[in-house]
């Protein structure tokens, strides 16, 4: 537990303004891919089946599981509300995407889905250490310490 409070130290007190935005660019990025699972649900368990991951229980259920853990996850890390949770829960999804589903394909094709997943694989490691920031909804529920009456 110890590491864990260092690791929040030091994200907070070493998080830039900038670093926000792409924290609320990520999120956007979850919701719009946990949508895009959920119109397209027949075409995402096949994905899933056809990865082949030896998985014992049922596809669709962990199909919708994944779908809601994008879609209110992203969204929680958008408006930035435990993000560090909700990170950790996404980065187990897009670990498998990125190294069980995607490199499964060729890479080199144009619009090869591991670029995206390995690019959103990298912003939640980033918001799992960093933490939710200056623009986010944890933050205004913080106490001002600099204000004295």
């Amino acid at each position: 537990m110890e590491l864990i409070a260092k690791i929040q130290k030091w994200g907070d007190t070493h998080h830039p303004k900038w670093l926000d935005y792409f924290r609320m660019l990520l999120g956007v990025i979850l919701i719009w891919k946990g949508i895009q699972f959920a119109l397209n649900l027949d075409a995402f368990t096949a994905l899933m089946r056809n990865a082949s991951l030896g998985m014992a229980t049922s596809i669709s259920l962990i199909a919708h599981v994944i779908i809601v853990l994008h879609i209110v996850g992203g969204l929680l890390i958008t408006i930035g509300s435990n993000t560090r949770i909700f990170c950790l829960l996404n980065l187990i999804i897009l670990f498998g995407a990125v190294f069980f589903v995607n490199l499964r394909d060729d890479i080199a094709r144009p619009y090869a889905e591991i670029w995206l997943s390995s690019f959103v694989l990298i912003g939640l490691l980033c918001f799992l250490i960093e933490g939710d920031g200056v623009i986010s909804i944890e933050h205004s529920k913080q106490p001002a310490t600099e204000l004295n009456p």
